[in-house]
């Protein structure tokens, strides 16, 4: 499995990227900063599963995702973000998001996220 870590805060990586590790040591885990390297590593590795982040320099999470919806309709992309508005969240969704949960995530929101992804 492979899995893309998106979010301009290198600590907030490095959590989801443990708690990621915690479940499962032999999932693929690729980085990125901002949503234009998100766009340009998810078309070059098509990962299963896409953590993203909303608020970002150079390319937003609104927009990432838009983007990596058009490249695989089929996408599951998971918005992490601390507005969880549902405004916000509805706008997620109507963009194709998989599921949206609240910044920074609990172990247990990531074990349940991969779980339900491997058992789909």
């Amino acid at each position: 499995m492979k899995i893309l870590v998106v979010d301009d805060s290198r600590a907030a990586r490095m959590l989801i990227s443990s708690l990621i590790r915690e479940f499962d040591q032999s999932i693929e885990i690729e980085e990125a900063s901002n949503g234009r390297e998100a766009v340009e590593i998810y078309r070059k590795t098509l990962p299963d599963i896409t953590f993203l982040d909303l608020t970002m320099p150079v390319m937003d999470g609104y927009e990432a995702l838009e983007k990596i919806i058009g490249i695989n309709p089929e996408a599951t992309v998971i918005i992490l973000t601390a507005d969880i508005q549902k405004k916000s969240v509805e706008r997620c969704k109507n963009l194709g998001a998989y599921e949206v949960i609240r910044k920074l995530p609990r172990r247990e929101d990531i074990s349940d996220i991969l779980a339900k992804r491997i058992n789909r």
